[in-house]
């Protein structure tokens, strides 16, 4: 079994969310047992004076015994900043970003206003 194979094998279900310069992967992996867990990837683009640019990632990885957990966490933590400073508010740094139009490799221009929606009841 070649490397790709492995790979392919253990990537079972992805989605994507774009917000901005950053972009959210979320993908369901299996272990070698066959078992499956989650991993959320942030991926933000660095551009250069130049104009070059490059990718940091930070990963984490999530294992069933922990959804509940993390779940719960994450909710209150949401609701939180929610009571206390509302969704309508979005910093003006923000803004710029999340306005900015990104152009796909096939030419097409997407707004990063459109993004995948994704519950963590899903999960």
């Amino acid at each position: 079994m070649s490397d790709k194979d492995t790979i392919d094998q253990e990537e079972i279900f992805s989605k994507v969310m774009r917000a901005g310069r950053r972009t959210y992967f979320f993908d369901v992996r299996s272990t070698k047992a066959g078992d499956y867990y989650l991993t959320i990837t942030e991926s933000k683009k660095f551009t250069h004076d130049d104009g070059s640019f490059h990718y940091k990632k930070h990963k984490i990885y999530l294992y069933k015994e922990d959804f509940q957990s993390f779940r719960e966490t994450l909710e209150e933590m949401m609701d939180y900043i929610i009571d206390e400073k509302g969704l309508e508010v979005i910093s003006e740094r923000h803004q710029k970003d999340f306005k900015k139009e990104d152009t796909s490799s096939n030419g097409e221009v997407k707004s990063s206003e459109s993004f995948t929606d994704v519950s963590f009841d899903d999960i």
